[in-house]
């Protein structure tokens, strides 16, 4: 016979009624063990505003500290290996280093026979410096390209900056007049002002502070510049020398025409004067950032002018007719010829060669 609650046929096999329905449901002893939420018993629900069920600390919340505590760990162990990396990290920036100072070498190049004179033009047409460019226009930079750690637009500075020093030392006519040597000192790294200073102070022929080396300026007591300008020819090289610093070397020749300063005595016909300059610049990265140079060598030659014991690094042209007696020991050197000075040593003979023909 049916319960009261079963319908006269039975349950109907698969529709909800039975112990069938609940089993899926049926909760084991650790599953409610592990549950997060406990329902409160009634005595508790009584209280006022009291809640129906409570939060249980689960494991997640019993290993929180020690979670905590490993991610803790990590970060100091993360920050620590981060710091020793740092310190012994090889491709670090070097650190800054000083300048060197300027190695300077000035021969003077003594003419075999009297200096030529005559009218400036003239002068240029019958020398070696006919073809020249005149004034700026004869330093040409060369082809840029990038080097293995320098992109192509530093190596553009550096050739910039060393033609800016070239014609702030040997073309500025304030700076040949020898009233100011400002132009070419702003373009020095700062660690070789003291050098540079104590050159055009107190020149020296020491190999240190010869003020030739660092600039062309004449005694305006005695000379003073003719026109045309001076006429220029050269060439720029660069190279990079370690991956922190770009070297160019400058190797050009400058052609004065100069005249006696006092026009008295009939005195009054201009001749040539020749400089050859080869000087090394050196650039690192920050010289390129604000514009400026070390100078690591400057080899001078410059003629007609006496050699003497008393040298003390400037230069002395001699004028139009004046003559020397032949030097003995030097051998002939031509200031129009590139390259390293063929004469080592403290004073040159001119080459004819190098005079403006008659």
């Amino acid at each position: 016979m049916a319960g009261r609650g079963d319908p006269p046929e039975g349950t109907p096999e698969g529709l909800p009624g039975g112990e069938d329905e609940y089993r899926a449901v049926v909760f084991d002893e650790a599953f409610v063990r592990a549950a997060h939420l406990q329902e409160f018993s009634a005595s508790e629900r009584m209280g006022e505003h009291a809640l129906a069920v409570r939060n249980r600390p689960g494991p997640a919340g019993r290993r929180g500290s020690g979670q905590a505590l490993l991610l803790v760990l990590l970060t100091l162990l993360a920050f620590g290996t981060a710091v020793y990396l740092g310190l012994r990290n090889p491709y670090q920036p070097p650190p800054d280093q000083r300048a060197e100072p300027l190695r300077t070498t000035v021969v003077p190049l003594a003419p075999r026979s009297p200096v030529p004179g005559g009218d400036p033009a003239g002068l240029f047409a019958r020398s070696p410096a006919a073809e020249y460019r005149t004034g700026a226009a004869g330093i040409n930079l060369p082809v840029a390209a990038r080097t293995t750690h320098f992109a192509e637009g530093q190596v553009v500075t550096a050739l910039s900056i060393a033609k800016d020093y070239l014609v702030a030392s040997s073309l500025e006519p304030d700076v040949l007049a020898g009233q100011t040597v400002r132009p070419a000192r702003l373009l020095l790294d700062p660690d070789q002002l003291a050098q540079f200073d104590r050159s055009v102070a107190s020149s020296a022929d020491d190999g240190r502070h010869a003020v030739a080396a660092w600039v062309v300026r004449f005694d305006p007591a005695r000379i003073a510049l003719a026109e045309p300008a001076p006429r220029v020819q050269g060439t720029l090289r660069f190279a990079e020398s370690t991956p922190d610093t770009l070297d160019v070397t400058a190797d050009h020749t400058f052609t004065y025409a100069l005249r006696p300063a006092a026009q008295g005595n009939g005195a009054t016909e201009a001749s040539l004067f020749t400089v050859h300059r080869t000087l090394h610049f050196r650039f690192d990265r920050e010289d390129l950032r604000m514009h400026r140079a070390e100078l690591l060598t400057s080899i001078v030659e410059a003629g007609p002018q006496a050699c003497g014991t008393d040298a003390e690094g400037g230069l002395r042209p001699l004028l139009a007719g004046a003559e020397v007696p032949a030097e003995e020991g030097p051998a002939l050197t031509d200031p129009y010829a590139s390259g390293r000075p063929a004469a080592p040593a403290l004073c040159g003979a001119l080459a004819p060669a190098a005079q403006p023909k008659p």
